[in-house]
């Protein structure tokens, strides 16, 4: 009997650390995320994360991202990000700065990724932002990977 019972607490405990790695943002048309911080164990080997735009205006004139990079790189990836363009979701391809991205999504629009977090550290200094151009220097928060 005990062998199941210890089986069932495995499975609950598994069940509860996969619900951990999964995180969500709303983003509105007055250039907000509904959180300024968002967190995950670093016992999460991939992240789901979800972006939803609440607003109503469409991705060419008030488009929302999220972007997690190390803090550091926050402002170089935005600025170099601008002249990549919307078909870019606003990041120069392959840089290697960027840890994960979602695309732009307009209002009523939702987008979901699920991203590794091989290339982060416990208790590294993330941070998360959108990098619709002007968007960047507001619309920013910490990403806590704990």
């Amino acid at each position: 009997m005990f062998p199941r019972i210890a089986a069932l607490g495995l499975a609950t405990l598994s069940l509860g650390a996969q619900a951990n790695c999964n995180i969500s943002v709303d983003a509105t048309d007055a250039m907000k995320y509904s959180s300024n911080t968002l967190s995950v164990p670093s016992s999460c080997k991939e992240v789901t994360l979800t972006l939803n735009h609440t607003g109503s205006l469409p991705a060419a004139a008030m488009g929302h991202n999220v972007v997690i990079t190390k803090t550091s790189d926050i402002q170089p990836v935005a600025t170099e990000g601008m002249s990549a363009g919307l078909a870019n979701n606003y990041i120069k391809p392959n840089d290697s700065r960027v840890l994960a991205h979602t695309k732009v999504i307009g209002g009523g629009e939702s987008t979901t990724i699920t991203f590794s977090t091989a290339n982060m550290k416990a208790g590294g200094d993330y941070s998360f932002f959108c990098s619709f151009p002007g968007h960047w220097a507001i619309m920013k928060g910490k990403f806590e990977f704990i």
